[in-house]
């Protein structure tokens, strides 16, 4: 049963500053060469500026089963300790000054908010995780939602 999913897309604003970067720099570049060279630059530039952001946007946040996901990381809630909303300064504070390098980050320059979640246990890989979302009271009451579920059928 998923409680909570959440795809943390790129805006479109950041579209078209790439689409705008793209044209400068391949103007830039274009500059002096033939048609077909000019073509193979704005077409090299269209594609990896298109991968950052489909890359960026694909990372799915999600609450299912017992088990939260975030990118690539999969952690039982059960070694979930607090958990908690973070507005925008103390995001910022998490993942700059006060920030573990052992932690797992999943952190998007466009988010603003984030979720943290401490991980208890001998066997976290990390000693808490920051989530940045659209949607961080949600997200931390879907953590709580579904541990209390678990808890209950237990």
């Amino acid at each position: 049963m998923r409680i909570y999913h959440e795809r943390l897309r790129v805006p479109l604003g950041w579209w078209l500053i790439g689409g705008m970067c793209v044209i400068i720099l391949g103007t830039e570049l274009f500059a002096g060469y033939t048609l077909i060279i000019g073509v193979a630059i704005y077409s090299v530039l269209v594609v990896i500026s298109g991968a950052t952001l489909l890359h960026w946007g694909g990372a799915v946040v999600s609450v299912t089963g017992g088990e939260l996901r975030a990118a690539r990381a999969r952690v039982p809630l059960a070694m979930a300790g607090e958990v908690r909303p973070l507005d925008e300064q103390q995001t910022r504070a998490m993942r700059g000054p006060r920030a573990d390098p052992s932690a797992y980050l999943l952190i998007r320059p466009y988010l603003k908010q984030s979720v943290y979640v401490e991980l208890t246990g001998a066997d976290a890989r990390w000693p808490y995780l920051l989530i940045c979302t659209r949607q961080p009271a949600r997200l931390a009451e879907a953590i709580e939602r579904s541990r209390a579920a678990m808890a209950a059928h237990e």
